[in-house]
């Protein structure tokens, strides 16, 4: 919707106008840092799973092995529970600080800080998250 765009391009005009030009550019880099890490984060929780379609065409409701799942306290602390996603789309009312570890849920090698910087390096990802998908199918 174009009034968005419209209050984004004066925010930003706004920042320039307060702050100055070094200060946008701070706010810009952060922003594209930002993005970059959610886009990522997206990415490494849901590779390569997919949910099944019933005989009507939809489909079926999201379980724990339908993203990966990590248990690793480093990126747990770091992430604010952020890795223990499975259970965030089993039980999407729960608030992160209870979200539980599952088991079953399909499990990423390390921590997701560590698996941001490994999904940002493509054959090493295929090389290490391929043979793991083939085990969840």
């Amino acid at each position: 919707m174009i009034q968005f765009q419209i209050i984004q391009i004066l925010f930003v005009g706004l920042i320039y106008y307060l702050f100055g030009g070094f200060i946008l550019m701070a706010f810009l880099f952060n922003a594209a840092i930002a993005y970059v890490s959610f886009e990522t984060v997206q990415y490494l929780e849901h590779y390569g799973l997919q949910r099944k379609k019933n005989e009507k065409g939809r489909h079926e409701r999201v379980k724990a092995h339908h993203s990966w799942n990590s248990n690793h306290v480093f990126g747990r602390l770091m992430m604010f529970n952020l890795s223990r996603h499975s259970d965030h789309h089993f039980k999407a009312h729960k608030k992160y600080q209870v979200l539980n570890h599952h088991d079953d849920a399909p499990q990423l090698p390390t921590g997701y800080p560590g698996m941001m910087i490994l999904s940002l390096i493509p054959p090493l990802w295929f090389r290490i998250m391929n043979p793991k998908l083939e085990t969840h199918k």
